[in-house]
């Protein structure tokens, strides 16, 4: 603790800082963080061990480890609009959209995402992972109506960030229960009985294998316990629907008011940030009440205006969806015909497995050598436990390229 001391005249001499506590004495028992580099060293005896791995501008590396899955991050038409964005409004938003953030910008991508999803409205956010808290913990928040807690139910291999909003949403008093994977009865027993609200959580494409859930089953189950239906679509928009609207967008569920959908902008879009499309009145509700919203800087200009053009891009060309998908098959196709474990995909994701979490790192390794890029999955990533080289197909590869990473995969598999 500091006090100032400004001597006998202020007037006379400058303001200074005194200390008015002596330093204090060390820690009996060590530093209170020793338990970090315990937790490490477990990390590295198990091989989970992570490190930041920056690339290169120039580096020739075939990429199949990214989310781009259009091909849009170097369109250039979507960079260009990127750097006139960033010209026109700034490098950043200047603050929450509810204080200096917002720009007209926003308001343009917000309406041309609805459109094209054939929702009411959007709301942009910073991130996927912050649009997601956002539509997860705004629609369970305790209201004054609730004669017992809201309850949630959700898919068990949901992404981290759906996670993470149930865990707030179970801090704020929620009932939280999972059901097995893609099983739509296990969520209806789960749903049944009792009064109070509910919500029915799951990933449209699963991040892991690539796989799309049954969303007329979850929709069927939602209404018959009068549950709100919540799909996170980060990885479907873009890629699956008619014209790559993603997994709801286009359909009658879409445009349903009791239907909410998350996407993100990183991944099709080559951008950044996070949306949620629904109703007139849940987009306001989030306005007002989502923290992530309220208390987050706005998404920047440049990624706003970059996502704006990828979306137009997409409407343009719609044939980049089944492009991806297309490629998406012929990878898993021919690796399975080389007799490598690898999933069925829905979308533009197809992961392979691998014996352990340290032969995943060492398969991935050997693949970067050989130039080729690809993701590498493990504890606690991977919900099953089980390790994966996790590949994103792309609309712009050609057979070339698929044949180059069908024989560096096949070359370098473990054993």
């Amino acid at each position: 603790m500091e006090r100032l001391d400004t001597g006998t005249s202020t007037a006379h001499r400058p303001w200074t800082l005194r200390a008015t506590r002596p330093e204090p004495e060390p820690l009996p028992e060590g530093h209170p963080l020793d338990w970090l580099d315990r937790a490490a060293e477990g990390r590295a005896r198990a091989g989970l061990t992570r490190r930041t791995v920056p690339r290169s501008p120039s580096d020739d590396l075939l990429d199949l480890a990214g989310n781009d899955y259009l091909g849009l991050m170097r369109h250039p038409a979507v960079v260009a609009a990127a750097a006139e964005s960033a010209h026109t409004w700034g490098a950043g938003a200047g603050g929450s959209r509810l204080v200096t953030g917002d720009t007209e910008l926003h308001g343009e991508l917000e309406r041309e995402l609805a459109e094209f999803h054939g929702s009411e409205a959007a709301l942009v956010f910073s991130s996927g992972y912050a649009a997601n808290l956002a539509m997860v913990t705004a629609l369970v928040a305790p209201a004054t109506e609730d004669v017992e807690p809201p309850l949630v139910v959700c898919d068990q291999y949901n992404h981290a960030s759906l996670i993470d909003a149930t865990r707030l949403a179970k801090a704020s008093g929620a009932r939280v229960a999972v059901f097995r994977h893609g099983d739509a009865e296990h969520a209806a027993e789960l749903l049944r009985g009792g009064p109070g609200r509910r919500l029915l959580l799951s990933d449209t494409v699963f991040s892991v294998d690539g796989d799309l859930t049954d969303i007329r089953s979850l929709a069927g189950v939602a209404r018959t316990h009068r549950a709100a239906l919540l799909l996170d679509d980060a990885h479907g928009l873009g890629v699956v629907g008619p014209g790559g609207r993603g997994a709801v967008g286009g359909t009658p569920l879409g445009g349903a008011d009791d239907v909410v959908v998350s996407v993100t902008l990183s991944k099709s879009l080559g951008s950044q940030g996070g949306a949620v499309l629904g109703s007139r009145r849940v987009i306001r509700h989030l306005v007002e009440t989502a923290r992530t919203f309220v208390f987050d800087t706005g998404l920047a200009p440049a990624a706003a205006g970059a996502a704006l053009a990828a979306l137009r891009v997409l409407r343009a060309e719609p044939e980049r969806a089944e492009a991806a998908r297309s490629r998406a098959r012929e990878l898993s196709e021919g690796l399975r015909e080389r007799g490598l474990d690898a999933s069925d995909p829905d979308a533009a994701v197809v992961s392979v497995l691998a014996p352990s979490p340290e032969e995943a790192l060492a398969w991935r390794a050997a693949c970067g050598k050989d130039g080729v890029r690809v993701g590498c999955f493990r504890p606690p990533s991977v919900p099953d436990g089980r390790s994966r080289l996790r590949l994103t197909a792309r609309a712009t590869l050609d057979n070339t390229d698929i044949r180059r990473v069908l024989d560096v995969i096949t070359t370098n598999r473990p054993g």
